[in-house]
């Protein structure tokens, strides 16, 4: 029972890594960034890049992740949202510009690296094993759960308590009054592009590094997780997402325990469907203004 709670707190982990910054950009744009797999995707790449290319240690590779899926994000949005939000184009048009963005770097990356599953180098992460009573836990996984929880708190005090997260909450409730405000509008778009892909990447390279593989395709599962997680917490909550986050990673550890295997899929629409059905806005859905 003990272990099943610690892979359940591990997979929410993750979602609640990728899902904050999928809400992010949801609650400062009103857009669905469907790229954000991609993201995730990338960040397992440049780690592996750094480590199996650059030779670098696995603990250079993750900041080196950070950064640089952080500036894919800045990226992303010049090519495929900011020409579209100057013309004043619906939300549509965004979410299509994004999954082409997707197709478009997925393709390259299977031409560097082929459409396999791929391993790091032996020895990358350190392996070791924890017993508590008379459980076996992961360090690595372990430690990715302390390093999850850490960040998602840096992201709150960065929300809440600094002149940035200021900005980015002002673009949030109101982007014209916040140019009026004299707030530098693009620079704050940018720093939530850098922070939401970061995080997206850094989840990639965790993941990577708990089960030691990694695919073109790896961040496409958890692009339907991290909506329903947005959907269950509330859409643009970010302590909704994380909520929703382990709630979902409880539930389908649950369900391959007590259900067939095939049914863990299943059980992420279940919960997206009552949620709709009970509760509309989410566990904490609140008023535009307050989402984040």
């Amino acid at each position: 029972m003990f272990e099943q709670l610690y892979n359940a707190i591990f997979i929410g982990s993750i979602y609640a890594l990728f899902a904050v910054g999928f809400a992010l950009v949801f609650s400062v744009l009103d857009i669905l960034n469907l790229a954000h797999p991609t993201v995730f995707m990338l960040g397992a790449f440049a780690a592996l890049f750094a480590i199996a290319t650059l030779g670098l240690p696995w603990w250079l590779a993750v900041p080196i992740a950070f950064v640089a899926t952080g500036l894919f994000g800045i990226l992303l949005d010049r090519i495929a949202f900011a020409p579209l939000r100057r013309r004043g184009a619906p939300p549509l048009s965004a979410m299509i510009s994004s999954l082409a963005v997707t197709l478009a770097v997925v393709r390259v990356v299977e031409l560097r690296y082929g459409g396999d599953f791929i391993t790091f180098p032996a020895g990358t992460v350190p392996s070791f094993l924890i017993h508590v009573g008379g459980a076996t836990l992961e360090g690595v996984r372990l430690a990715i759960i302390g390093l999850s929880i850490a960040l998602m708190l840096v992201l709150t005090y960065l929300v809440r308590g600094t002149a940035l997260g200021r900005e980015i909450r002002a673009l949030a409730e109101n982007p014209r009054a916040a140019r009026i405000l004299g707030i530098d509008v693009e620079r704050a778009i940018a720093a939530t592009f850098f922070i939401s892909s970061g995080l997206g990447g850094l989840a990639g390279v965790l993941l990577a590094f708990a089960y030691n593989s990694l695919d073109s395709r790896m961040g496409l599962p958890l692009e339907l997780r991290a909506f329903t997680v947005m959907v269950v917490g509330g859409m643009g909550s970010l302590p909704g997402a994380v909520i929703g986050a382990y709630l979902l990673g409880l539930g389908e550890v649950a369900s391959l325990v007590y259900l067939p295997a095939e049914l863990r899929d299943a059980f992420a629409f279940g919960l997206l469907f009552l949620v709709l059905i009970a509760r509309p806005q989410g566990l904490l859905g609140q008023r535009p203004a307050d989402r984040i």
